[in-house]
């Protein structure tokens, strides 16, 4: 009885707000199935199937389009579930179950069913290049390390103005850590990735000297008074970075070959430089060195699964104009191996 006293309610709110779409149909029948006398069935249907319900003293469908909300009297009382339907016939089912004295329905004749799952849905209702999308995760976050030096028009051999700022390419070393990525999926195989990292660039003179802001405001050499005590000279710089890179992953067999290039931007945090000494003194000196607050280039990196080498060039004037070393201009680059964590 309650269960057709909810079917009548929910029949008869439908109905009602039925007669504000002038353009839907609306049948109501009410009649005994064959294969249960007994079990009195109601059917309202508005437009072609548009809204349909289905009910007797067992079961109650609430249709809409092929999925409907399915409603059972069992042992452990009322169950709902919203399911998908290629047809009613799970009213005869019930109906003659119930006669039978079964509580439980097991609907043999139909064809398609299964719990309603959200992201299925929404997967289904998505077209397939943007359900790709959603899965794809670029190579950015992780650890690098590699090897950095500088150019001057387009060469490592300095001008002898500047010699003093030749390096040991060796001992030059690079340490980012890349802690923020974000993926823009074009496909799964495919998209742009950004983020945010710290690039830690520590340069190793050749020589005992360093340098320093001279009187006439760029950059010039510094020499310690007991330079013969020198041991390692260095110039450090700290920069939070952020790329844009399009990235493409091409599979191979159970994993994937990844090829991304953009650019990159960074902004200086710090400037230093350090001075070892043989007796294990040591003297650091921070400072600004005439370095421009922003500084932008390309990058580039490809491997395999979540190893990858990459290569960045800064190509945007690393000093302020006229105030770099003797007034010349330098363009760091960097290589390196990279371990990403894009999982």
């Amino acid at each position: 009885m309650k269960t057709k006293l909810l079917l009548t309610i929910i029949a008869a709110s439908f109905i009602c707000q039925s007669f504000t779409l002038q353009s839907r149909e609306v049948t109501v029948i009410s009649k005994k199935r064959a294969v249960a006398d007994s079990i009195n069935t109601l059917t309202v249907i508005i437009g072609e199937e548009i809204f349909r319900i289905d009910g007797n003293d067992s079961l109650v469908i609430i249709k809409v389009g092929d999925h409907g909300l399915n409603i059972r009297d069992s042992e452990e009382g009322k169950k709902v579930n919203v399911e998908k339907y290629d047809e009613l016939s799970e009213l005869e089912n019930a109906a003659a179950e119930k006669e039978e004295g079964r509580n439980s329905v097991r609907n043999t004749e139909r064809t398609e069913e299964r719990r309603y799952d959200f992201s299925d849905r929404q997967d289904r209702d998505e077209p397939e290049s943007y359900r790709g999308g959603r899965h794809f995760r670029g190579h950015w976050s992780g650890m690098e390390a590699g090897f950095n030096n500088w150019l001057y028009a387009e060469s490592m051999t300095l001008p002898e103005e500047i010699d003093y700022m030749t390096l040991q390419t060796g001992n030059s070393n690079c340490f980012n850590l890349n802690f923020s990525q974000v993926n823009i999926g074009f496909g799964r195989f495919s998209g742009l990735v950004t983020g945010l990292g710290v690039s830690w660039n520590i340069y190793r003179f050749d020589g005992q000297g360093s340098i320093m802001v001279g009187p006439d405001d760029f950059l010039t050499e510094a020499i310690p008074g007991n330079i013969e005590n020198v041991k390692k000279s260095k110039f450090n710089t700290l920069y939070l970075n952020a790329p844009l890179l399009l990235e493409f992953q091409i599979p191979a067999g159970y994993s994937r070959l990844n090829i991304a290039a953009g650019v990159i931007g960074g902004i200086k945090l710090n400037a230093w430089t350090k001075l070892v000494f043989h007796d294990g003194e040591k003297v650091r000196t921070g400072g600004e060195y005439n370095l421009n607050l922003l500084r932008g280039g390309i990058t580039a990196r490809i491997g395999y699964e979540n190893f990858m080498i990459y290569g960045t060039y800064y190509t945007t004037p690393w000093f302020q104009d006229g105030l770099g070393p003797e007034r010349f201009n330098l363009e760091p680059f960097e290589i390196g191996l990279a371990f990403t964590f894009n999982d």
